[in-house]
């Protein structure tokens, strides 16, 4: 359960201004100058605070909710800057472009590869095939994973077919680039979370029968009930 106790800010606003910041290109401070026009006084660093500690409980509660993903899935990572340095960030959508997981790591390797298609299929299942791009760490990842589980997840190697997540990097990337990078690791953890989260809830990824009429932004709210 999220817990919004000692708060001495409504839950409402807190779960707003989390939502706005993970939804739009606003810094803290645009975030702080809109809520000073309504009244309250919140400062930036506590804006921060708010996403950081609540943006992965609220994805980590989406996941219980999340639609069963296609089996077709499209691998790759883009770049995120922490501590003013390029970091790994892995991602996976399936063929319909539903994201499947995500994971920042500070090197791009086996070991890492590794670790995103171990969280990935844990949470999501295994797919029938993977299409990766043409590195080879990627590729002795998912051998790797084959390996350790007894299974068999195909692999495909096609930087033509990977499109899909490399336009769905943008989505992210539009978010994220306004920011010009993270303090540190847990920070940029934390806030793509809810970056990604956010994506999904538009994307329609919550079960039908959990949705209702209720739009993303409703969606998002109702995590917190």
């Amino acid at each position: 359960m999220i817990t919004f106790k000692g708060r001495h800010i409504p839950k409402y606003i807190i779960l707003q201004c989390v939502r706005w910041y993970c939804s739009y290109a606003l810094s803290y401070r645009n975030i702080e100058e809109m809520m000073s026009e309504r009244g309250l006084k919140i400062d930036h660093s506590t804006l921060n605070r708010w996403v950081v500690h609540y943006a992965p409980m609220l994805e980590k509660a989406f996941q219980k909710k999340k639609k069963r993903p296609g089996d077709r899935w499209s691998m790759d990572e883009t770049y995120i800057k922490v501590r003013g340095q390029w970091r790994y960030y892995y991602r996976a959508v399936d063929k319909e472009g539903n994201t499947i997981d995500f994971l920042l790591t500070a090197k791009r390797d086996t070991k890492a590869a590794l670790r995103f298609f171990n969280k990935a299929i844990g949470r999501n299942g295994k797919p029938g095939l993977i299409n990766i791009d043409k590195s080879g760490a990627n590729k002795a990842g998912i051998k790797q994973f084959n390996s350790d589980n007894n299974r068999r997840v195909k692999i495909r190697q096609c930087k033509y077919l990977n499109n899909i997540i490399e336009q769905d990097h943008r989505r992210i990337k539009r978010i994220t680039r306004p920011m010009l990078g993270f303090n540190n690791f847990h920070s940029a953890q934390s806030t793509l979370a809810g970056i990604e989260l956010v994506a999904m809830l538009k994307k329609g990824q919550m079960k039908k029968n959990m949705v209702g009429t209720l739009s993303p932004a409703e969606q998002f709210y109702a995590l917190a009930a």
